[in-house]
Order: structure tokens, then C-alpha cells, then sequence
């Protein structure tokens, strides 16, 4: 079974799945009426806020998802990254569960190498910074070193409701980015949608 990936590749060349029809409900926007006994304040005046939600549900079933996975944010997006697209992660104190998504869009189930998107083990050789977890002072400042080792041009996605918001601690430090994606955690497939827009495609 660990090569099945590998055997399907060379008998039918199909590699990857195709982007799938339904995607997990609670990794979705979230719309209703009524109120909402929300941890994190994600919902204001019955509108929802996806840079604050945790997805705990707690606001169900006055309110649902609506099946609707375009839930990112980007500001900015750059052409020069079209053909390879380097990402650092780093980690500024999460529960695991942003980096295992992260990850998994590197497995052959996603294959993030087709659209040229790579990981790199140093600041130095990447294009842009994945943030995830609660950005604190200290944190910071390790942030911004990783960052201005890195050489021009570069940007900043932020990863998960914590990394942009502070999610359910939240005390986190508000930063600048090109892309901001929620959830608690979020989709591969979103993560992965994502990173194709932002490097320009």
C-alpha cells in the first residue's frame, strides 16, 4: 500500500486528484441569524468574521457553513514567482494542527511541485514566509529577522485563525500580508488554491 501512489502514477499517469466537488462543511464560511455563543467574537451583528473563527461550532445551529471554501484573503501577488515558488514556515507557537495541513499539500494526493510551489529549509532561499500560530512580541522579532534574510522580492502569508487573529488566545499581534488564509485548521486544498494565486497564476 506505500506505493500505490507510485503504481497508479506509471500504469494510468494520473498522480493527483482532481480538485474535489465537496470539501470538508466546517472549513467553509458560516452564515445564519441569531445569536451566536462565540468564543472568539467571530461573529458581530450576525456577520461572520473568518479571520477570528475556530470553527468550535459553538454558534450552530442558529448557524451553518454554506459550502462556500473561498474563504482567503489575498492582497498582493506576485508574476515572479510563476515558474518556482519557495515557502519557510514558521512556526510561532501553534497546536499542530496548521502544520499538518501545510505538509500535506507536499503528499501525491496534492502535489504542490506541479504549480513549481517548494519548501525550503532556510529564510535565505525563499520567496515567502508561512506564519502560523500566535504571532507575540518575542515571536516577532524572530519573525522579522527570517524575513530580512530574505532576499527581494518576498512576502508573508499568514496561516490559520491564529496566526491572524490570535484565534482563541486572542492576543496575537496584528501583521502585514499578502495572504491571510482561516480556519482552525485550514483545507489543504485552500492552503494550496491559495499559494497558486498569490504566485500569480
Amino acid at each position: 500500500m506505500k506505493n500505490w501512489w507510485f503504481l497508479r502514477g506509471l500504469r494510468k499517469g494520473i498522480l493527483t486528484e482532481k480538485y474535489p466537488q465537496e470539501i470538508a462543511e466546517w472549513s467553509t464560511e458560516i452564515q445564519g441569524k441569531g445569536e451566536a455563543n462565540c468564543p472568539t467574537n467571530a461573529i458581530q451583528n450576525e456577520k461572520w468574521i473568518p479571520e477570528k473563527c475556530i470553527f468550535c461550532r459553538r454558534c450552530y445551529p442558529n448557524y451553518k457553513p454554506n459550502l462556500n471554501p473561498k474563504i482567503y484573503k489575498i492582497k498582493s501577488t506576485n508574476k515572479l514567482f510563476r515558474r518556482s515558488f519557495f515557502l519557510y514556515p514558521i512556526d510561532s507557537g501553534t497546536c499542530g494542527g496548521c502544520n499538518t495541513e501545510l505538509k500535506l499539500i507536499s503528499a501525491p494526493e496534492y502535489d504542490m511541485t506541479r504549480f513549481g510551489i517548494f519548501f525550503t529549509n532556510t529564510p535565505r532561499h525563499a520567496d515567502a514566509l508561512v506564519v502560523m500560530g500566535v504571532v507575540t512580541e518575542k515571536m516577532k522579532e524572530v519573525i522579522k529577522e527570517a524575513y530580512d534574510a530574505m532576499p527581494e522580492p518576498k512576502l508573508i502569508i499568514l496561516l490559520g485563525t491564529c496566526a491572524i487573529s490570535g484565534g482563541i488566545i486572542g492576543n496575537g499581534i496584528p501583521m502585514e500580508a499578502a495572504a491571510f488564509i482561516p480556519g482552525c485548521p485550514p483545507n489543504p486544498y485552500i492552503i494550496l488554491e491559495t499559494l497558486v494565486k498569490v504566485k500569480g497564476e
